[in-house]
């Protein structure tokens, strides 16, 4: 299965190591690519944190990174993405190159936030996230939870 990954889980970004672990199951760095369909991608709540917002058709095709995942490591996204209860996840065409998949597309999982205050679309839309992007808006670490969205 494919995960397309767009926040800090991305290469040199600061959730990184999650997919680098081994104990937390396999995965492999397929390729860049990018979502067929536009979201809005936002940088929000006081720790900083990229969320894609569940609006298709708003926003921008977002960049990001798509690896090959066993169930093990789904399992451990899920719990790093609070899933079900902060995000949901579904497959999403993304735009691949050619070389890749002659198709140039292929589906991969991706974790969205559903619910939200309808103020987060007045944020900023991102096309690509990098924690120290110009933004000035570096990702904060917690344990804190979030699992609601009007923590957002």
């Amino acid at each position: 299965m494919y995960v397309f990954v767009y926040g800090t889980l991305k290469h040199d970004e600061p959730n990184h190591h999650w997919l680098t672990n081994e104990e937390n199951g396999k995965a492999t760095f397929v390729t860049k690519g990018k979502t067929q369909t536009p979201y809005p991608l936002i940088i929000a709540s006081r720790y900083n944190i990229p969320f894609l917002l569940d609006k298709p058709g708003t926003g921008k095709n977002i960049e990001g990174e798509v690896y090959e995942i066993d169930e093990k490591m789904l399992s451990k996204l899920d719990i790093l993405e609070e899933y079900p209860k902060l995000y949901v996840r579904r497959e999403e065409v993304i735009l691949v190159p050619p070389e890749v998949k002659s198709e140039g597309v292929l589906n991969a999982t991706i974790y969205f936030l559903p619910s939200f205050q309808p103020d987060l679309l007045t944020k900023p839309f991102l096309e690509s996230y990098s924690s120290n992007g110009p933004h000035n808006l570096r990702y904060v670490a917690s344990e804190d939870d979030l699992s609601d969205a009007k923590d957002i």
